[in-house]
């Protein structure tokens, strides 16, 4: 994974997961297999309606040990 640095010295990946469109039954699973594979950013908004979804998949994957 590539990153980029942030002014505040933070690294940021360069490529994130976008939701856009992905319906809140399905976007758990999509989200967890995202990160499972290395994603650590996630593009979401409010607007998407999944935000819960998104939620439950990092939850799910910081008491899986899939994100560090």
């Amino acid at each position: 994974m590539e990153y980029t640095t942030l002014n505040n010295g933070v690294d940021m990946p360069i490529l994130g997961y976008g939701v856009y469109q992905i319906s809140a039954s399905e976007c758990e699973r999509c989200v967890l297999d995202a990160i499972e594979v290395g994603y650590r950013s996630i593009d979401t908004a409010q607007v998407y309606g999944n935000e819960k979804a998104v939620g439950n998949a990092a939850r799910k994957s910081f008491y899986y040990n899939q994100i560090v």
